[in-house]
Formats: structure tokens, sequence, C-alpha cells
């Protein structure tokens, strides 16, 4: 069963991943609307999807996915062990 539940959390982040960076690619815009390009729109990028699968982890012990401050909480953690 932990097997089961494993691959299928595995799968729906790949799947997730690949959502975030067509997500993450067209929110690379400048602050005037301007598309980002370069080195500007490759960190842009990559933040983005740091934080798109740190957003997907932030799961509760019961497989539940967390909301709020736990959340925010999760969230904050996994980006300062992600750099």
């Amino acid at each position: 069963m932990k097997k089961l539940l494993l691959a299928a959390l595995v799968s729906a982040f790949s799947v997730g991943s690949a959502f975030a960076a067509a997500d993450c690619e067209s929110r690379a815009v400048s602050k005037d609307g301007k598309p980002l390009a370069g080195a500007a729109k490759a960190s842009f990028i990559k933040k983005c999807e740091r934080e798109a699968a740190c957003e997907a982890k932030a799961i509760s012990k019961d497989g539940k996915p967390l909301a709020g401050a736990a959340k925010a909480s999760s969230v904050k953690k996994c980006l300062s062990e992600s750099q």
C-alpha cells in the first residue's frame, strides 16, 4: 500500500512539474508587462518552479494538503532548504 501511494505521489509531482513549467513560462513578464528574456527569464522560471514544487510538497502526515499558516511555514522551510 505504501509503495502504491509513493508511486502515485511521485507521478503527481512529475505531472505537476510539467504544468508548473508551462505556467512559469507564461508568467515570466516584467513589471511593465513585457516578456522577460535571457538570464532574467531563466532565473524567474527556476525560482517559480522551485516554489511550485514546494507548494506541491505541502502535505500533512495524513496525506491531505496543508492550508493557512501551516502551508506557509512548510513552503518557507522547503524554499530555504532548496537554496
